[in-house]
């Protein structure tokens, strides 16, 4: 962008990204193209020559502008009424090939109680890649979505609200990412996390409230930072119950809490609801290159055993991924089941490590069906010492 000051003086600056006044994320801007293309001024960008144009927008919206919050009818207020709200994201650019939403607010009505569906609230997307509604409360959670090849691919985002009366309010980013970046999700990931260490929740997770949704069914990844060959995960801590909920899917009964691995059809096994972490075994146990490893986890504790005992997890697969798959019921003995909140933290390339494996994930992100054969048939599984298939 350029400004003319005097005769002699042009000031150019590029319209990058910058951070506003208020905290939000915005472009940096003449105050008239922030006018023009409908945004808001929101502090000073560019050595004070530019404007950061934020854009905020609400329902039955058209945007292309990268970085635009998606916000309920009324916000900062609650909204407490019934219908559609949608918008409609249109490629800034034809590179554009993945849409990021990040949910800065995100709290609607959840799922009802018997088998966790969510049937009176629910977010959609739709026009890009197959992703499961969900409802209830996400604040901090985030999602990818493939906006295929081309301009004529424009997405929908749409919240649909009903039933009872309820505070509900939301405050979704949307950023758009080129192909050519080198920060664009893997393919097959609905969420992508980066770093040695974070945290992974699925949706609707709260240790006090929160409920399992049904129909869920997506890939999770996390990137291998340089000098990294392992991942350990462990469940979140929980000081609002008794017995820790961080981790709590299909299986999850009064008596036993114990974990519950593989996914045969015996009382022990995950036939159900599961989380996949390939080739997991307990950290500690033994070496991971002569530990019987197992695939999908589920019950009342997080365990690569069957055990009452939580533990922390380690994979040596690659690229480090996950599966998080519901069905559309819930067990009568089962309890309230939250869903899961695990932290990672990833595993320096050591001689402890020499069991590393790369997975054969087909070109959508998922196990082919003969790899989970390998992985799923059985309970326990030997990781190989080859980095070769």
């Amino acid at each position: 962008m350029t400004l003319i000051l005097s005769l002699f003086t042009v000031v150019t600056f590029p319209n990058g990204g910058c951070t506003g006044a208020s905290g939000d994320n915005g472009t940096c801007m003449t105050a008239r193209e922030c006018s023009s293309r409908g945004g808001s001024a929101n502090g000073y960008c560019a050595n004070g020559f530019g404007l950061c144009c934020v854009f905020m927008t609400s329902c039955g919206s058209t945007t292309s502008e990268n970085g635009t919050y998606f916000i309920n009818s009324g916000y900062p207020s609650w909204y407490d009424g019934t219908g559609s709200c949608e918008l409609t994201v249109i490629k800034s650019h034809p590179d554009v090939c993945q849409i990021r939403l990040d949910f800065d607010r995100f709290t609607i009505s959840g799922p009802e109680r018997m088998n966790n569906v969510c049937n009176q609230d629910q977010f959609i997307v739709s026009g890009g890649n197959p992703i499961p509604a969900i409802c209830g409360f996400n604040q901090g959670n985030h999602m990818y979505i493939d906006a295929g090849i081309g301009t004529t691919n424009p997405v929908k985002l749409t919240f649909v609200t009903s039933g009872n009366s309820f505070e509900r309010i939301w405050k979704v980013k949307v950023t758009q990412i080129p192909c050519s970046t080198i920060y664009k999700a893997d393919v097959g990931c609905l969420q992508y996390f980066t770093g040695v260490s974070g945290q992974i929740r699925s949706f609707n997770y709260d240790p006090a409230s929160g409920l399992q949704l049904s129909n869920q069914d997506y890939g999770i990844c996390i990137r291998m930072e340089r000098n990294f060959c392992g991942i350990q995960y462990t469940a979140c801590l929980d000081s609002a119950n008794n017995r820790s909920r961080a981790f709590t899917l299909g299986g999850n009964s009064n008596n036993p809490v114990n974990s519950m691995i593989g996914s045969g059809a015996g009382p022990n096994n995950c036939a159900n609801d599961w989380l996949l972490i390939p080739c997991a075994s307990n950290v500690g146990r033994v070496a991971p290159a002569q530990a019987l490893c197992t695939d999908r986890i589920c019950g009342g504790t997080f365990s690569a055993d069957l055990s009452m005992q939580s533990s922390s997890v380690l994979s040596t697969v690659k690229p480090f991924r996950l599966w998080f798959h519901t069905d559309n019921v819930e067990a009568p003995v089962d309890i309230d089941n939250r869903g899961f909140c695990l932290n990672y933290v990833q595993q320096p390339c050591t001689n402890n490590l020499p069991g590393s494996k790369l997975a054969p994930f087909d070109r959508d992100g998922r196990l082919p069906s003969a790899t989970l054969a390998r992985y799923s048939d059985s309970t326990t599984m030997v990781i190989a010492e080859s980095t070769s298939e």
